[in-house]
């Protein structure tokens, strides 16, 4: 016996629904020939349901993947509860009221209906009454989801949270390795069109590619390595164009992998003397952290090994034809050298720094002045999804979702090896760390100011001639949106940080970001360099 109070509560949900929305669905009195018209194949069946606005085309790609009728349910009552708790467990009630999501659906619709949300049919020996309850309830569902489906068009500001969108049709670019998860993700899994956004997600060959193309304004955003909007903006390596990093897509997730012909061989920073070394970009968190390792022990980054841009896709290639002897690069390509025993993992860069940033979700000027609304609701997009992928439960399917051939195009079993920490290194041993690769999108200036004392000490692109000793925090807080990153976080339900610097721990020193000039005279006093 269902409680009083639930009963009146699912009266006023139908009276709701039929008040508010008398032309998404009628109950007619030829309700049987109606019937009729209705097919009886389950696909066929959802394609209408799908025209009908009952689910975004997004979610039933999902659910068809992943193929388990609690995914189909959770996403029918997420849908229609426009993400309202509140709202999502009083449908629940209303549904286990007509017994179930198949028994409601398979009386407003037919029992091949019931099928998509559960391997049970409707029992033919139901009386008419319950038939006829199933019915209403079957039918109050579907206008309450298609309400809410209508509440959730790209212009509706409530939605977006962002205001009236300049352009919802994009193109992102991206490098294809595991850094990219959430710019990836949010395609496959919606967090896009959450946010009223049409999105391309472009693969790029290069980082070089990536850079020549936002100058060039080719694409609206992209995917970049925490030191590029820096470099950029500054004039490091190119000309000058203004370039803002929105957010931080992962922190960890790269490795020191070395040619399986050197196993046994290299065991510390100095056995790594004489040998050719791909990074993926000298104005990437790879080259500062390979020089900071080799430098603390006790070999000069700039003669005592040759330090190569290699773009990522290419470098397990190049490991095998031994033209690099190791790399500092991206995964998922350090587990792929494994897996194709090519290479076994030296270190994961998280033992450099735990913690530290590396790619990043950026945009230029330009575009961002035109766009404001969009790119508030793109970076937000991607923000969800940053704070979905920093769950470890998450991670086995994002790995299915990002694997294919138009994302990653790698074996799902490289992937999710990245994503759980579970993975064999090449060296005989199974490791769990599941943090090898984290995902916070907080951007700390203290990261910015930590990039910019490197890339003064490297020398990088002229940097010691550009970047003042007065001029770190002037330059982080220009192009690392620190306090915007705060507001959107807040409003999808994280919990960031108030402060916008920390001091950073690393595995040879401490950085202190409000002196970050100390910092690098004492390195270059211990190091020689």
């Amino acid at each position: 016996m269902v409680p009083p109070t639930l009963l009146e509560e699912q009266s006023k949900l139908l009276h709701s629904a039929a008040c508010r929305c008398q032309d998404c669905y009628r109950l007619t009195t030829d309700h049987d020939r109606f019937l009729e018209d209705m097919p009886q194949d389950p696909e066929v069946l959802m394609a209408d349901f799908q025209k009908m606005g009952l689910f975004k085309p997004e979610s039933i790609a999902i659910a068809d993947r992943l193929t388990t009728s609690e995914l189909r349910q959770a996403l029918f009552f997420k849908n229609a509860s426009q993400g309202d708790p509140e709202q999502e467990a009083m449908l629940r009630a209303l549904a286990a009221e007509a017994g179930g999501l198949d028994q409601a659906f398979a009386a407003a619709f037919g029992p091949q209906a019931g099928r998509f949300f559960s391997n049970i049919q409707a029992s033919g020996g139901v009386s008419r009454r319950v038939f006829l309850r199933n019915l209403v309830v079957g039918a109050a569902l579907v206008t309450l989801t298609n309400c809410a489906q209508q509440a959730q068009q790209p212009d509706s500001p409530t939605t977006t949270g962002s205001g009236n969108l300049e352009k919802t049709d994009l193109k992102v670019g991206f490098i294809p390795i595991t850094c990219a998860t959430p710019i990836i993700m949010s395609d496959p899994l919606g967090f896009y069109q959450k946010y009223g956004l049409k999105v391309q997600v472009v693969k790029m060959p290069s980082w070089g590619a990536v850079r020549d193309s936002a100058i060039a304004g080719e694409l609206d955003a992209y995917h970049m390595l925490a030191p590029m909007p820096i470099a950029m903006t500054l004039g490091l390596g190119s000309a000058p164009f203004s370039v803002k990093l929105a957010s931080i897509e992962n922190i960890n997730g790269q490795a020191i992998t070395v040619a399986k012909r050197h196993l046994g061989k290299v065991k510390e920073a100095k056995d790594f003397k004489g040998f050719v070394i791909g990074v993926p970009f000298p104005f990437s968190m790879h080259n500062l952290l390979l020089r900071y390792y080799l430098a603390a022990g006790g070999l000069n980054p700039d003669t005592d090994v040759q330090i190569r841009p290699v773009p990522p896709p290419d470098s397990i290639a190049q490991l095998v034809a031994g033209d690099i002897d190791a790399m500092l690069m991206p995964d998922p390509f350090n587990q792929r050298a494994v897996y194709e025993d090519a290479g076994f993992i030296h270190l994961l860069t998280k033992e450099i720094w735990n913690g530290h940033p590396c790619c990043a979700f950026a945009a230029g000027e330009p575009w961002i002045q035109e766009n404001p609304n969009t790119f508030r609701a793109l970076n937000k997009a991607i923000i969800e999804a940053t704070g979905y992928a920093s769950k470890a439960e998450n991670r086995a399917e994002i790995a299915k979702a990002i694997s294919s051939r138009q994302y990653l195009n790698q074996p799902p079993e490289v992937v999710e090896a990245v994503l759980t920490g579970k993975f064999p290194n090449g060296q005989g041993q199974e490791l769990d760390v599941p943090d090898r690769i984290d995902f916070n999108p907080y951007p700390w200036q203290s990261f910015a100011n930590w990039i910019q004392s490197q890339l003064v000490r490297w020398d990088l692109g002229k940097a010691a001639g550009v970047i003042q000793p007065d001029q770190y925090d002037k330059n982080g807080q220009a192009i690392y949106l620190t306090t915007e990153a705060q507001t959107l976080e807040k409003e999808v339900g994280l919990q960031p940080p108030t402060e916008i610097y920390r001091e950073e721990k690393l595995a040879y020193d401490t950085f202190n970001p409000q002196d970050p000039v100390a910092y690098l005279a004492s390195q270059k006093q211990k190091y020689g360099r």
